[in-house]
């Protein structure tokens, strides 16, 4: 399941009289909510990130930076990282109320072997492999799933699927899952979640459907697959673009520079614009152009 930090670690969180807040040996907001401990790190350009880590005993004052290995998103702000908090307290509160048991079962799975097993409801169970993992559900389970997000077999993976179980089975997951699983939807299966909840979605409310307006809006345009820094024009960032961003063996591919502090991938890919970037034939710092470049 695609949740930041949660699960069977979650469990034995407390209440939300357990959640704490403090500052970091490296003066960075951090918290703990049971056995989790998370700060709010710093990256480019003014940027935040959510971080977490398990089983750290040490006061939180004492925390640094190094202490935190698994990533959780970007955050604004120091406001947004304690509601975070007060959200993932919340959580752990309403996992330790589900009681959810874990069990062993000899079962193979689409993943491989089932390594463990959590119990949602008879019929329902999230099994763990060593590689990946997802959930079974029963033939009359199965058949309650929307039939625009059934899978059939009733196996649904831990990325992106096992969002339909929690659609049509509120009661057997947290409020923060729910959310998890309908931003889940919103971005893989618009129409699906359009066609349940009878409105459209908005620009903005649906990673699927934005990018397909996208590809829409510069359907025939040279858009970039490639980039790096330019070795022969400072200031310039060399790039492969191809029509609609294709990567066929056989697209034609085109060379730009464009400036660097102008360029940025941004939600999607970048889109050259021939009026302002220059088409670009020269020495390339390519490995795959240079023989190109220099044969006759």
């Amino acid at each position: 399941m695609n949740t930041p930090a949660l699960q069977a670690k979650a469990a034995s969180a407390l209440d939300m009289t357990g959640l704490e807040f403090s500052r970091g040996a490296d003066d960075l907001p951090v918290a703990r909510v049971g056995d989790l401990v998370f700060a709010m790190v710093s990256g480019r350009d003014g940027q935040h990130f959510l971080v977490s880590a398990w089983r750290v005993a040490r006061p939180l004052s004492e925390l640094k930076r190094d202490d935190f290995y698994s990533h959780h998103g970007a955050v604004a702000d120091e406001a947004e990282f304690q509601a975070r908090m007060f959200e993932q307290a919340e959580h752990s509160r309403e996992l330790r109320a589900l009681a959810r048991p874990t069990v062993r079962m000899n079962c193979s799975t689409p993943w491989g072997p089932s390594q463990g097993a959590t119990v949602y409801a008879e019929g329902i169970v999230s099994h763990t492999t060593a590689g990946h993992g997802g959930f079974k559900l029963s033939n009359e389970c199965n058949v309650k799933i929307h039939p625009m997000l059934r899978c059939a077999g009733g196996w649904y993976e831990e990325d992106a699927a096992w969002a339909a179980i929690a659609l049509a089975y509120p009661n057997l997951f947290t409020g923060y899952e729910r959310k998890c699983a309908d931003r889940t939807i919103r971005d893989s299966w618009p129409d699906a979640w359009e066609a349940i909840f009878g409105r459209p979605l908005a620009p903005g409310e649906s990673q699927e459907k934005d990018r397909r307006a996208f590809e829409r809006e510069h359907a025939g345009d040279w858009i970039v697959i490639s980039a790096l820094r330019s070795e022969q024009h400072a200031g310039m960032t060399e790039v492969i673009a191809t029509i609609d961003g294709a990567r066929a063996a056989d697209a034609q591919e085109r060379r730009y520079l464009v400036p660097s502090d102008e360029y940025e991938v941004g939600r999607f890919r970048f889109v050259i614009d021939p009026a302002r970037h220059a088409a670009y034939d020269g020495s390339s710092s390519f490995i795959n152009w240079q023989a190109r470049v220099i044969s006759p």
